[in-house]
């Protein structure tokens, strides 16, 4: 069989036009688009097929060199530690703190629900994880990252790459159809149907939720790289990304010492978090919007690298255990949020908006919990706090996701 080495620059460039195909059969696709099914995810996927035809057939097999898929798993993960704001969690109040527990909670059992159905089923444990917090809490990203972690040196989990992003993908897709419908339900249980329905509030509400429209508009005018920064602050970002990942470097080293296995990555993500608080500490304006493109473009450009490399043909042997897992992880995140998760988050209007965004990305990612909140909202009125919470709440759990999955991982070693 013949092989077609790409070099990482060869492997950058197909990445970006898997990119490409991707966004235009997402933008084509009404199924695609309504589930916020990533673009790299998609054209990654079509190479990975191509590939896994190709060398069935014994023609050719396409080998990919990683060392750049690496290193933008290591940024990535970096600009989610600059996400860990001590100031930002106290200016969100009480609730932010409130949705940051419980994500916390929620994560740690979608773990212990993965890794014991994957026992019982006589796989290893750590790909149950693969199907708990690492493809649901974490979404593609996350699963593509640990994926690659999983299958390396340090823990040899095969197939972890092909059945997180599996997992990930479902879970999408899971999320957006659990949020809108459960909660609908609780509202005309509670009779809070009426409360944006009078005729003297119609205009009021309308213009709210115009308002609200207008947020999600610029929110995906940064995802798309549209809102133009300066320059100086791109450079400030990226000198603040080059610091945490080089000083991460170190620590990663002395964290190593304790003879605990830690990802590559986990010393430049506690560095992130350290120098943002620091940043804020001093006075000085942390570059937010630049932070997150930066994220934006290396997890776009990794998320179809690991996509592309994929060994799909893995995931037939685990078919039954993977689909037994994301049965049980639908199951208890409906009982979850119905029965606990709206009452403590208080029995009204505004916990029906935060339960319902909480599905989303604890299913799937902050996109999903933001189409579900807007849903309710556009119909309801607007939710104010939901909007709020959830986003500042959900961003930061991704901090604490990284370092638990990382325990389990360890647990389980």
């Amino acid at each position: 069989m013949v092989e077609f080495e790409l070099d990482m620059y060869q492997v950058a460039a197909v990445a970006a036009i898997m990119f490409w195909l991707g966004s235009w059969i997402v933008k084509k696709n009404a199924f695609l688009s309504k589930y916020c099914i990533p673009a790299p995810l998609v054209g990654g996927l079509i190479f990975a097929s191509i590939n896994t035809v190709l060398a069935a057939s014994g023609m050719m097999v396409i080998t990919l060199d990683t060392t750049l898929q690496n290193i933008l798993m290591s940024v990535f993960f970096t600009t989610i530690g600059f996400t860990a704001s001590i100031p930002l969690m106290k200016k969100g109040g009480k609730q932010i703190l409130v949705i940051l527990f419980i994500s916390v909670v929620v994560l740690t059992l979608q773990n212990g629900i993965g890794s014991s159905i994957a026992s019982l089923f006589g796989i290893d444990p750590r790909l149950g994880l693969a199907v708990g917090s690492i493809a649901l809490m974490g979404g593609p990203g996350t699963a593509a990252a640990f994926g690659t972690i999983m299958e390396g040196p340090d823990y040899l989990v095969q197939g972890a790459s092909v059945v997180g992003l599996a997992a990930a993908t479902f879970g999408l897709i899971a999320g957006s159809i659990l949020g809108g419908p459960i909660m609908r339900r609780r509202l005309n249980q509670l009779a809070l149907k009426e409360l944006a329905i009078t005729k003297s509030e119609v205009a009021v509400t309308k213009n709210e939720v115009v308002d609200i429209e207008e947020v999600e508009v610029e929110r995906e005018k940064k995802a798309l790289g549209m809102i133009r920064t300066s320059s100086d602050r791109f450079v400030w970002a990226a000198m603040l990304l080059a610091l945490a990942l080089g000083s991460g470097v170190v620590l990663s080293n002395i964290m190593a010492a304790t003879g605990i296995t830690f990802p590559a990555y986990m010393g430049s993500l506690i560095m992130g978090a350290i120098i943002r608080n620091i940043v804020e500490a001093v006075g000085q304006r942390h570059p937010n919007e630049e932070m997150e493109i930066c994220g934006d473009i290396s997890l776009s450009l990794f998320l179809a690298m690991a996509m592309m490399g994929l060994k799909l043909w893995v995931l037939a042997g685990l078919a039954v255990p993977i689909i037994v897992i994301l049965i049980a992880q639908v199951v208890f995140m409906f009982l979850f949020s119905y029965y606990i998760l709206f009452k403590l988050l208080g029995k009204n209007y505004e916990s029906a908006v935060q339960t319902a965004g909480f599905i989303g990305y604890a299913m799937g990612s902050m996109s999903n919990a933001m189409a579900n909140m807007q849903t309710i909202t556009r119909k309801y009125g607007p939710a104010p706090a939901a909007y709020l919470a959830i986003p500042i709440g959900g961003m930061i759990s991704d901090f604490f996701n990284a370092v638990i999955i990382t325990g389990f991982l360890n647990f389980f070693t």
